[in-house]
């Protein structure tokens, strides 16, 4: 079993609901977050234009832009499909898109049947 967790801009949320449906998601949390990347939640423009590298615009401002996040349990066999429907509904190839990454389980177990690991799916 896998966590497959995203953070995204929130204009892509309801795109992204029908995609993973459509790839067979069962279930997800969302989740509005904050944060920064590498750039430090700056424009590169702004940056550029203030003559600073990333570097010296972090040490005088960074700014916490507002995200989802998307934690999605599966099946091993199910992570590729998932991811791709992320990448589909979220990636506009410009800065700030988000990331995606997978992580290992030990256990899930479901909470009114007490059902666990891939039963609890």
């Amino acid at each position: 079993m896998r966590l497959i967790t995203a953070i995204v801009r929130k204009e892509c949320l309801d795109e992204m609901l029908v995609t993973l449906a459509d790839s067979g998601a069962h279930g997800l949390t969302v989740g509005e977050v904050r944060g920064f990347g590498r750039q430090f939640g700056q424009l590169t423009a702004a940056r550029t234009a203030a003559g600073l590298d990333s570097r010296e615009a972090a040490s005088r401002q960074i700014a916490l832009l507002p995200k989802l996040r998307l934690d999605i349990v599966v099946d091993d066999s199910e992570v590729d499909d998932i991811v791709q429907a992320l990448l589909k509904a979220a990636q506009s190839g410009t800065i700030g898109d988000g990331k995606i990454w997978v992580s290992t389980l030990d256990s899930v177990i479901r909470v009114r049947t007490g059902e666990q690991d891939s039963d609890a799916l």
